[in-house]
């Protein structure tokens, strides 16, 4: 039944009437009474008889399309155990709502199922850059359940190489469901599989594209019509038929989380798809997350990774202004915004008639305080939030804790001065614009986001995620106020700026090109040394065997336990904890509430989740009062 309360995660029998017989079917919505209402449901199985001597009848069959496949339904329970959530809301996220139109079009098409069209093998000619790629597309033609992290070389063409594995995949009889984070990769990689799939060989699976579009392309799925799937994270559950191929880019981006419960992640939900139907995975990326270095170090899945001397051939050249050599040329450049080698390297771009991109971490006009020596970043030194000025000769204080910083000083150089300043993507093109006077400027961000731009002169600001694509690569790529992303009090602070800085650097022409990259940073940080190698691989396993070290996840399962103190106390009291489990904090979340953390290791997993899900459907069926929010292996851990 579609009620989300924990202690009613389970399955009842119903009697089905004789008028009804036909139509009830394994996969189609129904109406239940229930408590004596009326409520929505799923037919999961026809049985024979059933163990309760008392059964009432079904009301109604919503529809007689069976919209929940067998496949999708084990996969649903598989997730909803994981994440300490309820089969009734996967179920909400794994099918769309119902579109009454569009499916009584689709169903008068009748149109007979078809299955994936074998087709000839595809050219690996596009993978040969990497040495395990030949073979990772012939084991998809052959059916075989191979398992990749793919971590792709500046300018690679990335949708290019996903539509090859997809077409090796429909040339072996199977099919593949393909997520990526947002519209633009999803028509960046709609293009590119129309040119080798042809038209009508896949479909579309995203909310953005309406509730019509998205049930026909769903019920497209479901009716065998297409044996290709891709889309946002919708399309993570996507109903596709002898599935042999699930692949993600970009598994680091935070929209590949769901923000309702159970806050399934699309990479776990695929890897765990790929593992219940024996289909190849496929994780790709320009950085690599920890999450997908741990399936390499546990030999889950192989790396696909180019040589050192095709990743040295095909990198634009990259250096940071902040190391001693540098700092020895420019002093200057310890504190300031735009550096001469930054401002040198746009000028001589500009000149050369080739694009220049700016990243900017932050968007509009962006207040923030900082050193007036050096620059850094003013943080409290007793929480390390950011420090505010209340006025020009006020004394800091801290936006988060709300003490005065009257003592304060520069934890790098020692001063004692402090300055506000504004950054933000408006502000930054305000700035160069002045610059470099006659030169076209375009923003690309959330009011307006850019696909591409042309390939002649012109300075392009964009936000991390916003970064159009130039008509042969950018002359130079300038990222900027690094401190934005280095400084974020998050756990994959480090990790999410290298993947931010990857993306943008991948867009930038070879270095034998003339192609350029400028980090205003120090070289000595790891994420910055890992992006002038470009060797995200190595900072992947870095942070992984840190995170080891200290016990954080992925080399640990972690859940939270969110709400008001009580609630909280009373739902860790009465669960069953597994050993070894350790209960930590409380740290104060928003509202008035708090978040307590519980630590096990990953072979404790699935008695953690199955503890916390009986100790809120203790809480649900003695109705109490205050909600608490459970999340297995949050994003957000403070």
């Amino acid at each position: 039944m579609d009620v989300p309360l924990p202690h009613l995660d389970r399955p009842f029998d119903y009697l089905v009437p004789e008028a009804l017989d036909a139509e009830a079917q394994p996969g189609v919505r129904v109406k239940v009474r229930f408590a004596g209402q009326l409520v929505d449901g799923w037919l999961l199985e026809r049985a024979e008889s059933s163990a309760h001597p008392k059964l009432a009848y079904l009301e109604k069959v919503v529809s007689p399309v069976p919209v929940l496949s067998p496949e999708v339904a084990r996969l649903a329970r598989a997730v909803a155990d994981r994440y300490a959530g309820s089969l009734a809301d996967v179920l909400r996220l794994a099918v769309p709502p119902r579109h009454a139109r569009a499916e009584k079009a689709v169903t008068a098409a009748d149109t007979p199922p078809s299955t994936p069209v074998r087709g000839e093998p595809v050219d690996p000619r596009g993978w040969r850059d990497y040495p395990a790629g030949p073979a990772l597309l012939r084991a998809l033609t052959d059916g075989r359940p191979a398992r990749a992290v793919w971590s792709a070389l500046p300018g690679e063409d990335w949708a290019d190489r996903y539509a090859d594995a997809v077409a090796a995949t429909v040339a072996g009889g199977r099919g593949a469901v393909v997520v990526v984070a947002d519209a633009r990769d999803l028509d960046r990689l709609d293009a590119a599989l129309t040119a080798v799939l042809g038209v009508g060989r896949h479909v579309r699976l995203t909310a953005a594209d309406g509730p019509a579009r998205r049930y026909r392309a769903f019920l497209a799925a479901r009716r065998g019509d297409v044996a290709v799937v891709i889309g946002t994270r919708a399309a993570m559950f996507a109903p596709v038929e002898r599935l042999g191929l699930v692949a993600i880019w970009d598994d680091g981006d935070d929209l590949h989380a769901e923000p309702r419960a159970p806050y399934p992640h699309a990479r776990d939900v695929l890897l765990t798809r790929a593992q219940l139907g024996d289909a190849a995975a496929l994780v790709g990326g320009y950085a690599r997350s920890a999450e997908a270095q741990l399936l390499v170090e546990t030999s889950w899945a192989r790396e696909v990774v180019a040589d050192r001397s095709v990743v040295r051939a095909r990198t634009p050249a990259m250096a940071p202004t902040g190391d001693d050599p540098q700092l020895a040329r420019d002093p200057g450049a310890a504190s300031a915004r735009l550096p001469s080698l930054a401002w040198t390297s746009a000028r001589d771009a500009l000149r050369a008639d080739l694009p220049v991109l700016v990243q900017v971490p932050r968007r509009g006009y962006v207040p923030s305080v900082a050193c007036a020596d050096c620059r850094a970043p003013a943080r409290c030194p007793h929480c390390a939030g950011p420090l505010a000025l209340p006025s020009a000769q006020g004394t800091p204080a801290c936006r988060w804790c709300g003490r005065v910083a009257a003592a304060y000083a520069c934890p790098e150089c020692g001063g004692r001065r402090l300055r506000a300043s504004v950054t933000g993507a408006r502000r930054t093109a305000e700035e160069l614009g002045r610059a470099f006077p006659g030169v076209p400027v375009r923003t690309s961000g959330r009011e307006e986001v850019l696909a591409t731009v042309p390939g002649a002169a012109g300075l392009v600001i964009a936000t991390p995620g916003a970064e159009p694509v130039a008509d042969g690569g950018y002359g130079a790529v300038l990222l900027l106020d690094s401190w934005a992303l280095l400084t974020r009090a998050d756990l994959r602070a480090g990790e999410e700026a290298l993947r931010r800085w990857m993306a943008a650097a991948a867009l930038a022409r070879p270095g034998t090109a003339g192609g350029r990259v400028v980090v205003v940073a120090d070289g000595a940080l790891a994420p910055v040394q890992a992006l002038l190698r470009w060797d995200s691989a190595w900072f992947a396993a870095r942070e992984l065997a840190e995170r080891r070290e200290l016990g954080f996840p992925p080399a640990v399962r972690m859940a939270s336990v969110t709400g008001v103190a009580e609630a909280v106390g009373d739902l860790l009291a009465g669960a069953r904890l597994p050993d070894g489990a350790e209960v930590l904090g409380p740290v104060p979340a928003d509202e008035g509430r708090e978040r307590m953390l519980v630590r096990v290791p990953r072979s404790r997993a699935a008695a953690l989740a199955e503890a916390l899900h009986a100790a809120a459907g203790q809480r649900s069926a003695r109705k109490a009062a205050d909600p608490v929010r459970l999340q297995v292996d949050p994003l957000v851990l403070f």
